[in-house]
């Protein structure tokens, strides 16, 4: 029996519990996708049948018992990056090719006790630290909109394969606009979650562990649906390994369920970050749209951003720390070298290599400033409206990263600067739900994002919900 490919994993999970598909026939019509079209995309890069199998005929036994949970019987992927046990999992590195974790991390532990039927993981750029999905292991990962184009990165492998339908629920990381840029390239919803919203142990690279230390790299779900996407929330939300000892997350309700109630900030253009003319135009289209549904729109940003160009340096040195953990003292200092002729902010990410303890602990106090600003902001207004990127889709490229430049309304901008509109809600750990609005002149997904203020991670996945009802969310890309 086959099902509809595209159904949300909501009308996936009713069917299963009405007896109208088995678990082990969905998992199969997914099988038999990915068979049809992975070689062409690339974007499912370990599958495990056998285990997904006897995981869908467990499900299906638990579902004959009237016994289910939130994802039971339900088949879907995980990001490479995120230890699953038994799987490999390499963050794209060579030398990690035949790395297998020992443990589930703890998104993994939860979409397991949940009933989730993990089928595979999805391809990542090397150490998940590009906008492109490409590695020396696995391959390249082609955006199903447009095999010549990057679906986005380090997500980029689940975010095409949801758009294919070759998964209904993916799982990824964010960073620097991991699971936001991949999900505006493919066209698809993507939630970024508040920083201590879902467990960030177990990712790789990083560590199995939890480690207060490590700020700004989340873990999160991705989905056509924005029902999905809080259903995915709601799955693998809540404290880390040792802080369930004592405390439970009870996310906020939305601040708003109607359009007409949300007081929309518009984010100010950065003067000195171009961004391509069908995304701006998208942005004052739908602010447009949103003044007519009655919400409050106004072109506004937190005291203290400024131009965004000392937030952006403080984000490239936390960056840069978090990034080199495992590096030796050598390989920093060759690192920043390299780093130095980057970009116009290679300075900062080479002071983030290299910096003492005592830096790290200042930049974190600057980081608490921007972090209270947010907060003072954000009792005027309700989320945050801005681009997940300057530009579309891009073609692929392999051409080293100093050499790398993207056409941005017929100017040659640097490649890097691909992550300063997603530091905005990453540096002080807010949540944003990236999701899609339309399709440019070149029948490729553009797509904004929704930040809001910290841990009221439904409020910005309720307004992506009814932008969505109010003016169409995703559709699959033609041919598939």
């Amino acid at each position: 029996m086959t099902f509809n490919p595209f159904a949300s994993a909501t009308d996936m999970l009713r069917a299963m519990q009405k007896k109208e598909i088995s678990s082990v026939e969905l998992l199969e019509s997914h099988l038999r996708r990915i068979e049809l079209h992975n070689p062409t995309l690339n974007s499912i890069v370990t599958l495990d049948v056998e285990a997904a199998l006897r995981a869908a005929k467990q499900a299906d036994d638990a579902l004959a018992r009237g016994d289910h949970h939130e994802l039971t019987g339900l088949p879907l992927t995980i990001k490479d990056c995120i230890d699953v046990h038994g799987l490999i999992g390499t963050g794209g590195v060579e030398q990690f090719a035949h790395r297998v974790p020992d443990d589930d991390s703890r998104l993994a532990a939860r979409v397991r006790a949940a009933g989730g039927v993990i089928m595979g993981k999805t391809n990542v750029p090397p150490n998940a630290a590009d906008w492109q999905s490409d590695n020396p292991i696995f391959g390249r990962t082609n955006n199903p909109w447009n095999l010549g184009c990057s679906p986005g990165g380090s997500t980029g492998g689940g975010a095409a394969a949801l758009a294919a339908g070759l998964t209904p629920l993916e799982f990824g990381s964010d960073i620097g606009g991991s699971i936001r840029i991949p999900a505006a390239f493919c066209g698809v919803f993507g939630h970024k979650p508040s920083e201590t919203a879902i467990p960030r142990s177990g990712h790789f690279p990083g560590s199995p562990h939890p480690n207060a230390a490590a700020v700004m790299c989340v873990q999160g779900p991705l989905a056509r649906t924005v029902g999905d996407l809080e259903l995915a929330f709601d799955v693998v939300s809540g404290p880390d390994v040792g802080e369930d000892a004592a405390w439970n997350l009870a996310v906020p309700p939305p601040r708003h369920d109607h359009l007409a109630a949300f007081r929309v900030a518009i984010l100010p253009t950065i003067p000195w970050l171009p961004v391509d003319d069908e995304i701006t135009a998208t942005v004052e289209n739908l602010a447009a749209e949103l003044s007519k549904a009655g919400a409050q729109i106004k072109i506004i940003q937190p005291d203290g951003f400024g131009d965004l160009r000392r937030h952006h340096e403080l984000y490239c040195c936390l960056l840069s720390v978090w990034s080199s953990i495992n590096s030796s003292e050598s390989r920093k200092q060759h690192l920043a070298e390299n780093m130095r002729k980057s970009d116009e902010f290679g300075e900062f990410y080479a002071r983030g290599l290299l910096a003492s303890a005592s830096e790290y602990l200042v930049w974190h106090a600057e980081r608490e400033d921007l972090r209270r600003s947010f907060r003072e902001f954000f009792s005027e207004w309700d989320v945050m409206l801005a681009p997940n990127n300057i530009v579309p889709p891009f073609p692929h490229t392999k051409a080293p990263w100093p050499d790398r430049w993207l056409n941005v309304n017929g100017h040659r901008v640097q490649y890097g600067l691909q992550n300063v509109y997603p530091a905005v809600a990453t540096l002080s750990g807010q949540p944003a739900t990236a999701f899609p609005v339309s399709l440019n002149d070149s029948g490729l997904p553009v797509g904004l994002q929704a930040i809001g203020p910290y841990l009221e991670d439904r409020t910005t996945i309720r307004f992506a919900a009814l932008i969505e009802s109010e003016f169409g969310g995703f559709h699959p890309p033609p041919g598939y």
